[in-house]
């Protein structure tokens, strides 16, 4: 399998980005991953 691009951290922080209501173009754009993703 494939090692993942971020980390547990990264990871963590932008699931909490999507919590706190922002919207999810944003976070994919700011992580840069697809929105299809």
């Amino acid at each position: 399998m494939k090692a993942s691009r971020f980390s547990d951290a990264q990871k963590a922080f932008i699931l909490k980005q999507g919590s706190d209501g922002m919207p999810v173009a944003d976070i994919c754009r700011k992580a840069g991953i697809s929105p299809a993703t």
